[in-house]
C-alpha cells in the first residue's frame, strides 16, 4: 500500500468491539463511567437533563432570547441582526484542565498523553466531573451525548469500510493509545482510598476514556488565557469546553464567531452574530480549515465537497516512474535522479537522511507544491533551465510552464496517472457506494461510505483540473507549432 501512513495494521474492532452493550448513566449516587457504541444514536447521558440555557443564565451568563436548542444544535427563532451578542459565558463557566495545585494526580496522568491527543488531557477533567456527585458542571455534562460517531467507536467492519490507509492508521493509533492508557490509569489509581480517588472510586476503562476524549475533541475550543504564575502575563492557547456555545454546528461560511474579552485574570467568551441570522437558521461557527480526516476523527462527521479535503500519498520514485510510463512519458528517472536533481529534492526535504515523504493532492493547492516542483525538476534534463527558476515558481501549479509547455504536459499527465492508480486502491467505486447508501445503513456504515466517497471525489476533481490544464497547454503547443 503506497498511501502515506506509518507501519502497522488497522484495528479490526474499535475500542468497544461490536458486541458491547450501552450502559446508561443516571442521577444516582454513582454515575457509571462506562459507555457503549452499539447504536451510535447519541441519546443524552440522562433522559431528561436540566435546561442548559437556564443554567447558563442562572450562573451569570447571557443567552439572547432568540437562541433556542433544537435536536440538531442551536437555532434562531427570530431574525437576529449582525453584531448581536448571542451568548456570553463568564470566566467560571468554561471547563478547563486543573492546575498542579488543584489536582496533581490528573496532571501526572496528563503528562503521559501525547500532544497530538491533547483532548485526552481535558477529557480526564471531564471524566472526573462526570463521576463527582454534586459537580458544578453536572447540568452541562448531563446534556452530553452518551456516545459519539467517531471511528474509535465504529464496529470493526465499518473501520474497514473507510478504505483509506492514512485514516485507518490514525484510528488504530488512537485505539491502541486508549487501551495502553487504560492500564496506565489503573496503575496510577491502584490502592487509592475513595477520598483520594479522582473518579470517586469508579473503574476507568478504555471505553470511558474514549468517551471523554471524543467529547472534548468534538466540543472544545482552543482559547487564549494568561498562563498561571506568569510574571509577564503571557497568553497561551488552552483547550476549554464552552457550555452551550459548543452546541453551535460547523460551517466554512459561519454566521457567528467567538470573541474573547480579558480583564485582568477574568475572561468572558462571547458568540457574536457575524451576519444577519434569519429565523429558523442554525447558529454556525467555523471549527477551522479542516479536511475530512480531522472532521471524522475528532467530530464524527464529514463535509461534502470540502474545499480543504485532500489525499495523502507517499513520495515514491518507483511509483512515479510507473505513473509516468503509464502516461506515455519516455524514460522517467524518479528512481535514479541526477545529483543536481537530488540536491533540489533535499532542499524540499524529499530526499536526505530524514525526509518528509508525505505529499498531498487536493485541498487548496490541488497539487502540493513540493510534489509539483519535484515532478517538474525530475522530468527535465536541462539543469541550466531548472537553475534559472526559483523554487517557489516551480512549486506553483499556476506558474505558466516555467520549464516549457512539454515539461508541464508531462507533469500533469504523470499526476493524472497517479490519480488513476490512487483510485484503483479503493475496492469500490463511487457508483457502488451510492447504491449502498440508497439501501439504508447504520450511522457508522453511512459515515464510512460518505467519507470514502468524498476521498474518491477529491481524486476525480484533481484529475479533471489537470486534464483541463493538459488540454489548454496542448492547444497552445499546437498553435505554436503551426505559427
Amino acid at each position: 500500500m503506497w498511501w502515506f501512513c506509518a507501519a502497522g495494521a488497522a484495528t479490526v474492532n474499535g475500542i468497544m468491539g461490536p458486541s458491547k452493550a450501552v450502559i446508561t448513566s443516571s442521577l444516582n449516587q454513582l454515575r457509571p463511567l462506562s459507555c457503549g457504541a452499539a447504536a451510535l444514536a447519541s441519546p443524552r447521558l440522562v433522559a431528561h437533563p436540566p435546561d442548559l440555557i437556564k443554567w447558563v443564565t442562572r450562573e451569570g451568563g447571557f443567552v439572547h432570547r432568540a437562541v433556542k436548542i433544537s435536536s440538531d444544535g442551536l437555532v434562531a427563532n427570530e431574525e437576529i441582526p449582525i453584531g448581536t451578542h448571542l451568548i456570553v459565558l463568564p470566566h467560571h463557566l468554561p471547563l478547563r484542565f486543573p492546575t498542579l495545585q488543584q489536582d496533581p494526580l490528573l496532571l501526572q496522568l496528563a503528562r503521559q498523553v501525547p500532544e497530538e491527543l491533547w483532548a485526552m488531557k481535558l477529557g480526564l477533567k471531564l471524566l472526573q466531573e462526570r463521576a463527582k456527585v454534586g459537580s458544578f458542571w453536572w447540568p452541562y455534562i448531563s446534556n452530553l451525548p452518551e456516545t459519539y460517531t467517531v471511528p474509535i467507536f465504529f464496529p470493526g467492519e465499518d473501520i474497514k469500510n473507510l478504505q483509506y490507509a492514512p485514516l485507518l492508521h490514525q484510528v488504530n493509533k488512537r485505539c491502541r493509545f486508549l487501551l495502553d492508557f487504560e492500564q496506565e490509569v489503573k496503575r496510577a489509581l491502584a490502592n487509592l482510598t475513595p477520598d483520594k480517588h479522582p473518579f470517586g472510586g469508579q473503574e476507568v476503562d478504555a471505553s470511558s476514556l474514549g468517551w471523554a476524549m471524543s467529547a472534548v475533541s468534538s466540543r472544545a475550543f482552543r482559547l487564549h488565557a494568561i498562563a498561571d504564575k506568569n510574571p509577564n502575563g503571557m497568553h497561551i492557547d488552552i483547550p476549554m469546553i464552552l457550555p452551550l456555545i459548543d452546541m453551535c454546528n460547523h460551517s466554512f461560511n459561519p454566521n457567528a464567531r467567538i470573541v474573547q474579552e480579558q480583564d485582568s485574570m477574568k475572561m468572558q467568551v462571547k458568540v457574536v452574530a457575524k451576519t444577519t441570522i434569519k429565523e429558523d437558521d442554525p447558529l454556525l461557527l467555523s471549527y477551522g480549515c479542516l479536511n475530512n480526516d480531522f472532521l471524522l476523527l475528532d467530530y464524527g462527521f464529514v463535509v461534502d465537497s470540502n474545499p480543504y479535503d485532500c489525499i495523502e500519498l507517499k513520495y515514491d520514485g518507483a511509483l512515479l516512474d510507473a505513473a509516468s510510463m503509464a502516461a506515455g512519458v519516455s524514460s522517467p528517472n524518479f528512481s535514479a535522479p541526477a545529483p543536481w536533481q537530488e540536491l533540489i529534492l533535499s532542499q524540499m526535504n524529499l530526499a536526505g537522511e530524514t525526509p518528509d515523504l508525505k505529499v498531498t493532492l487536493g485541498g487548496q493547492e490541488t497539487v502540493e507544491g513540493r510534489l509539483m516542483a519535484a515532478l517538474r525538476v525530475l522530468l527535465s534534463s536541462n539543469m541550466e533551465n531548472v537553475q534559472k527558476c526559483d523554487l517557489s515558481t516551480l512549486k506553483s501549479l499556476d506558474a505558466e510552464a516555467p520549464l516549457g509547455v512539454a515539461n508541464d504536459i508531462a507533469v500533469f499527465r504523470t499526476l493524472i496517472a497517479l490519480c488513476v492508480i490512487a483510485l484503483g486502491h479503493f475496492p469500490t467505486k463511487i457508483m457502488d457506494d451510492e447504491s449502498l447508501l440508497k439501501q439504508g445503513a447504520s450511522v457508522s456504515t453511512e459515515l464510512a461510505i460518505q467519507y470514502r466517497i468524498q476521498k474518491k471525489s477529491v481524486i476525480i476533481d484533481v484529475m479533471r483540473n489537470l486534464s483541463r490544464r493538459v488540454k489548454l497547454l496542448s492547444s497552445k503547443e499546437t498553435a505554436t507549432a503551426e505559427s
